[in-house]
């Protein structure tokens, strides 16, 4: 998937894509090609072109200053640019992701910046992925477990088709590890 044919020449352009990914790629190369041409004058050539990995991408989540919607936007475009197809949404600075309200609906004006990401990162042939980290809230009982399945059955509702869930900040209990992987599991 994302494999691509460029072909310049003197009677025209043609991009032919493996899939639609790669008639994407194809036409971010053609646009960096006219970009740094001069007199808009792109070489003759044949490119062909592949990705080297299946996951190439961003993912959005550290500890320090928000990025503002503006900037995670400009970032979707570049990405796009240079051919990844990943942006993997988990700020540990918003409260819906993290504890303590990891389980709560999204207010109006958060769910509109959500779907505005989402629609960049479809426009730009990008799966958005949309990640949760209970941290400390997460008690592994039945209840969080419902809450779990209800925050993603809501972010379905707003569009979201590509879920994560990060656990590395979850406190340690006896059998940790091998509750993760129950939970992971169960979730599949």
């Amino acid at each position: 998937s994302g494999s691509y044919r460029l072909e310049i020449s003197s009677k025209g352009i043609s991009i032919t894509g493996y899939d639609e990914k790669g008639a994407f790629y194809g036409i971010q190369t053609l646009r960096r090609l006219v970009e740094e041409a001069e007199d808009m004058r792109v070489p003759c050539c044949r490119i062909n072109d592949w990705p080297d990995s299946p996951k190439r991408g961003i993912v959005d989540s550290f500890h320090g200053g928000s990025w503002s919607q503006e900037f995670r936007l400009s970032l979707i475009d570049l990405a796009a640019r240079l051919k990844m197809n990943e942006y993997v949404y988990a700020p540990k600075d918003d409260p819906y992701v993290c504890s303590p309200d990891w389980y709560m609906p999204y207010q109006q004006g958060r769910a509109d910046n959500l779907k505005e990401l989402m629609e960049a990162c479809r426009r730009n042939s990008i799966d958005f992925i949309w990640c949760i980290r209970p941290d400390s809230a997460f008690s592994w009982s039945e209840a969080d477990y419902g809450l779990l399945l209800g925050k993603f059955e809501m972010m379905h509702y707003l569009g979201v088709r590509s879920f994560g869930i990060f656990l590395d900040d979850v406190p340690y209990t006896e059998n940790l590890e091998e509750r993760k992987a129950e939970l992971i599991e169960r979730l599949n």
